[in-house]
C-alpha cells in the first residue's frame, strides 16, 4: 500500500489534471493484454492496420509483463489543460540518466533489445515512437477521449465543492481512501511506503485506459494518482448518437422537435457540443443552436472547463423525459 501524507496546506492543494502523454503511454497496455480492456476492443480493431507502420519494438518494449511503465513517459501533468506537444517537448529533454534508471526499474531482468544502447539515443527513439503513435492512433479520437476526461474532472469538481475532499475520495476508486491527512492507495507492492507531499500538493488525473489506480514508481516523483475515468463504457460506441425509436417520446418530440429530443436523451452524461456533433453527424453550429434553446428552457445546464463547455440534463430535463 502507498500512503501519501498531505502536509500542512496540501490538504487544500489536491488538484485535478489531464495527461495526454499519460493516456498514450497507458493505452500501450491494451496491446499486451486486450482481454483486460474489453471496452477498448473496438478502438484496438480500428487502429490495428495503423499500428503496423509504427515503431512497435520500442512501443511494446516500454511495457513489462506486469504492465508497468517507466515513470518518465507518464509525466506529472500541470493542469486540466495540459497539451501533448508540451509534454513531448519536455520528454525530449529528460535527463538520459533518468531514462536509463526508469527503464532498468521496469525491466529488472534485462532491457528489451530496442531499448538497449546509449540512453540519449534510446530516449530520442522513444519520443519519436510515442509522437507518431499518438498522431496516428489517438489524435483522430482525442476529442472523444478528452470529453470523457473533462466530464470526469467537472464531476469531481462538483463533489469537491459540495462535500469537500471526503466526497471526492469516496467515489474515486475502491482502492483509494482518505483517512485524516493520509491518502491510502491499496495496491499490491513489494512493501508498504509512505510519501510526504511536502508542499507539492497531490494531483489526481483521470484516465480512459485504466481499470485500477496507478501512481509513479519513483519515490522522488511528484505526488500523483491516476484513476479510471467515469463514462468509459460509452467511449467507443458508434459514431452516431442513438436515434429515437419510432413512437419513443412522441409528445416531447412534437413539443421540442426530433433533434432536440435526441440531444436531451443523449445528455444523461456531460458532453461538449463538438462531441455531440460528431456523434449526431451534424455541424457543431447546428448542435449549438439546439443546446442554447434547451438551456434557455431550463432543460440543460452548462459548465465551462478550460476551453470546453460541457452540457448535461437538469433535474427538469430528467423529469420531462420520465414524464413523456
Amino acid at each position: 500500500m502507498l500512503t501519501y501524507r498531505l502536509d500542512g496546506t496540501d490538504l487544500a492543494s489536491v488538484r485535478f489534471a489531464v495527461s495526454p502523454l499519460g493516456e498514450a503511454a497507458l493505452s500501450l497496455r491494451t496491446w499486451h493484454e486486450p482481454g483486460l480492456y474489453p471496452l477498448h476492443l473496438p478502438w484496438l480493431q480500428r487502429t490495428a492496420p495503423l499500428r503496423q507502420g509504427l515503431d512497435e519494438e520500442v512501443l511494446l518494449g516500454l511495457v513489462n509483463e506486469r504492465l508497468s511503465l517507466p515513470d518518465f513517459i507518464t509525466p506529472h501533468p500541470a493542469s486540466p489543460l495540459t497539451r501533448l506537444d508540451e509534454q513531448l517537448e519536455a520528454l525530449a529533454h529528460v535527463d538520459p540518466a533518468v531514462v536509463a534508471e526508469d527503464l532498468a526499474e521496469v525491466h529488472r531482468d534485462g532491457l528489451p533489445p530496442a531499448l538497449r544502447g546509449e540512453p540519449r539515443v534510446v530516449r530520442d527513439r522513444i519520443v519519436a515512437a510515442l509522437a507518431e503513435y499518438a498522431r496516428v492512433c489517438l489524435e483522430p479520437w482525442w476529442p472523444r477521449l478528452r470529453t470523457v476526461l473533462d466530464a470526469d474532472v467537472v464531476h469531481r469538481g462538483r463533489r469537491l465543492a459540495h462535500g469537500g475532499l471526503a466526497a471526492v475520495f469516496d467515489d474515486l476508486s475502491p482502492q483509494v481512501r482518505l483517512e485524516g491527512d493520509l491518502v491510502q492507495v491499496r495496491l499490491s507492492m513489494r512493501r508498504d511506503a509512505t510519501r510526504a507531499t511536502s508542499g507539492r500538493g497531490l494531483t489526481l488525473a483521470p484516465s480512459t485506459f485504466l481499470v485500477r489506480v496507478t501512481f509513479p514508481l519513483g519515490k522522488d516523483e511528484e505526488p500523483l494518482i491516476m484513476y479510471p475515468a467515469r463514462g468509459v463504457g460509452t467511449l467507443w460506441e458508434g459514431e452516431r448518437a442513438r436515434q429515437l425509436d419510432e413512437g419513443e417520446h412522441p409528445e416531447l418530440a412534437a413539443l421540442l422537435g426530433h433533434a432536440r429530443t435526441e440531444l436531451l436523451v443523449a445528455l444523461a452524461e456531460p458532453a461538449s457540443s463538438s462531441e455531440l456533433a460528431l456523434r449526431s453527424g451534424v455541424t457543431t453550429s447546428a448542435v449549438n443552436q439546439h443546446l442554447r434553446a434547451l438551456r434557455a428552457a431550463g432543460l440543460l445546464a452548462s459548465a465551462r472547463h478550460g476551453r470546453h463547455v460541457l452540457y448535461q440534463r437538469t433535474d427538469l430535463g430528467d423529469r420531462l423525459l420520465r414524464g413523456s
